[in-house]
Order: structure tokens, then sequence, then C-alpha cells
């Protein structure tokens, strides 16, 4: 039987209960925290201003950068100065937060079967359920390359399947 893998706990206060699901919500499930995440992931928006230009939901700067202020304390997302310019800084997401794909990809698959969602921002999550953990794997190796090893994020790998299906499915709408 093999082992469960242990994890270095994140940084988080505790909670009104010690529940998972209580804890995970209270972390997360504010209104922006997870889409700032799924513009990180499927996005590839590392900057602040990338971050808030690309955001579909129209969040407002201040709240962006509480949001990211928090993700950071929490231990998913780390800051770093920015190389190429002294007054900007980059956002990485951590291996918990990449651990989170399954849990997106899962809230993606429940939403497009049960919600009335537009088709350009469907095909993603359908992409994903259809591959299923094979795929998330693959895509949490991609993440991690990029964000924990630095390496320039893959021209044929699963984020850019999934970005090359979405702009298909903008040009057909």
């Amino acid at each position: 039987m093999s082992q469960p893998v242990v994890h270095r706990k994140l940084p988080v206060p505790p909670g009104k209960s010690g529940c998972p699901i209580n804890m995970t919500v209270e972390l997360l499930g504010d209104r922006w925290s997870l889409i700032v995440l799924r513009d990180m992931m499927f996005g590839g928006h590392t900057h602040f201003r990338e971050l808030l230009a690309a955001s579909l939901e129209g969040i407002a700067s201040n709240i962006l950068a509480n949001r990211l202020a928090k993700l950071v304390d929490a231990g998913l997302l780390t800051r770093h100065d920015d190389p190429s310019h002294r007054q900007k800084v980059e956002y990485h997401l951590t291996e918990a937060s990449i651990q989170l794909v399954p849990v997106l990809a899962q809230l993606g698959a429940w939403g497009a079967a049960w919600l009335q969602t537009a088709p350009e921002l469907t095909v993603r999550a359908e992409l994903l359920a259809a591959g299923g953990p094979p795929l998330w794997e693959r895509f949490m190796a991609e993440l991690r390359a990029t964000h924990l090893e630095g390496v320039p994020a893959r021209t044929d790998g699963v984020l850019a399947e999934l970005t090359a299906a979405y702009l298909a499915a903008v040009a057909e709408s």
C-alpha cells in the first residue's frame, strides 16, 4: 500500500472549524481568488497589469492587489522582482496552487454541464474534462516547469492546446 504524500501546510490562520471543506472555502471562496489563479494558469499572466487588463470579469485594481497579497501570504503565489524592469513584480504559482488544477477542471466541467456558459469560454473546460487526470497531470507538469523552474511556456503543450481551442472558438463566435 502506498503512503500518502505529506505536504507542508499553508500559512493560513485557523478557520471557523477544522473542517477541510470549510477551511478551503474560507481561503478560496471569495469572489476573486480562484479567478486570479485561473487567469494565471490558463492565461499565463504573471504581472499585475496583465491580470488587470485580461480580467473578463472586470476586477478592480484595489481588489486585485488585495487578492494577490492574500494569495502570496497564504502560500499559493510567490512574488518576485521582475528582472526586466525594476518597478515590476512577477507572481508565480506554487505547488499548492498548481495542485488546484483538478479542482478547477471539475468546477469548469460542472459549470459547462449545468449552467448557461459562453461557448468560447467553455471549450477549455470541455477539453480538460475529456482529457481527465492524464491531461491534468501533463498540465500541472507544465505549470511546475514554468512557475517553479522558470522554463518558458511550451508552444506544443497543454496550455498551447487549450489556448488554440479557445481562439478557434472565439473566431467562430
